[in-house]
């Protein structure tokens, strides 16, 4: 009787290990993300989404963190490559010199998927990048919609303040926002960059702005944590949430809590939890080296498009607004809660 208890006992123990075994246990392959570093919630946040959306589609997902060091990640892609796995994610903490390591990989036959910093000198199997020059587009829209409120017609004087001018995320933002502007006359944009993207620079930058140019009705900072120092700068002037209008992007945490607490009236978000879906999208396509076909492509409710260009197939994903009316939405990544709605590959 107890021989029969016992293997009734090890018979509902493997019925209940198979039913709590995660969904890649007979999984596709592994696939390697390697993130640049985890030094900031955007990356860190940017594991969980990938790791999520490759899970959903059959995938193992296995995260290498290079600790924002070249050497370090280029070490780590040779391991990679080694282990021969179904394929790579890359966010490159240098892009020129990981150029030779996609090169390698793609040799040996692994596909090569580049997340959000986009490598264009050599080419790769898929790239999931935010549209920065659209996301320049939907604050110049946002903002134009601001100053007419503030003064009855777009007019008044916008302090921009970019991030560090070598870093071609800012730079589009810069070209799209002010391609959008130049319809408008009587709007005066003072740009100046924040460099290094420090946030300190931004806060100097706006303390300076202030004396000399008292009138600014809008400033539009690059990024999240240059709004908080924009905002130190600000207060230490004495200005109170909503006496000068405050539009930032990238959609930090932090940038959503100066939205609630009225300094800030738009965060133009970076698209991180549908680049990461993207590449859970397409994996399929990518490992099995299927063509992928140029159109557009609903990615988690935001309109994309994909290009085949000379680096290979280019997914571009625009940023959405975020305000006080919908700031609280889940769908947004700065409120660290990835959709919980799986995704599914593309046909």
């Amino acid at each position: 009787m107890k021989r029969l208890l016992s293997s009734v006992i090890a018979a509902l123990a493997i019925l209940a290990a198979v039913a709590v075994a995660p969904a890649w246990a007979e999984s596709k392959g592994k696939i390697y993300y390697m993130v640049p570093t985890l030094l900031d919630e955007f990356q860190t946040e940017s594991v969980a989404a990938i790791e999520k959306f490759l899970k959903d589609v059959g995938y193992e997902p296995v995260t290498l963190n290079a600790d924002n060091k070249t050497d370090l990640q280029q070490s780590q892609m040779n391991d990679v490559i080694n282990l021969k796995p179904k394929a790579i994610v890359l966010a490159a903490v240098d892009f020129n010199a990981l150029q030779p390591s996609i090169e390698k990989a793609r040799a040996a036959g692994i596909p090569v998927m580049i997340f959000d910093r986009q490598i264009t000198e050599t080419q790769s199997d898929f790239t999931s990048v935010a549209g920065t020059v659209e996301i320049g587009y939907v604050a110049a829209g946002e903002i134009q919609r601001l100053l007419k409120e503030k003064n009855g017609s777009v007019k008044g004087k916008v302090l921009q303040v970019l991030g560090d001018p070598a870093d071609p995320y800012t730079l589009d933002i810069q070209q799209g926002f002010e391609e959008r502007m130049k319809e408008f006359p009587d709007v005066k944009i003072i740009s100046l960059p924040a460099m290094q993207w420090e946030a300190s620079n931004a806060g100097t930058i706006v303390a300076d702005q202030m004396l000399a140019n008292p009138d600014i009705d809008l400033i539009f900072v690059h990024a999240a944590h240059l709004a908080v120092a924009a905002v130190a700068s600000l207060e230490a002037k004495g200005k109170k949430p909503g006496d000068v209008l405050l539009v930032s992007s990238n959609g930090a945490p932090v940038g959503l809590d100066l939205i609630r607490r009225g300094w800030e009236q738009v965060e133009v978000e970076q698209p991180l939890y549908a680049q990461a879906a993207a590449i859970g999208m397409f994996a399929d396509k990518v490992v099995n080296k299927e063509e992928i076909k140029p159109g557009k492509y609903n990615v988690l409710g935001l309109e994309s498009e994909l290009t085949i260009e000379s680096w290979g197939p280019n997914l571009k994903i625009p940023g959405a607004a975020i305000t006080k009316e919908n700031v609280d939405d889940s769908r947004f990544w700065g409120n660290l809660k990835a959709p919980a709605e799986p995704i599914k590959p593309v046909e």
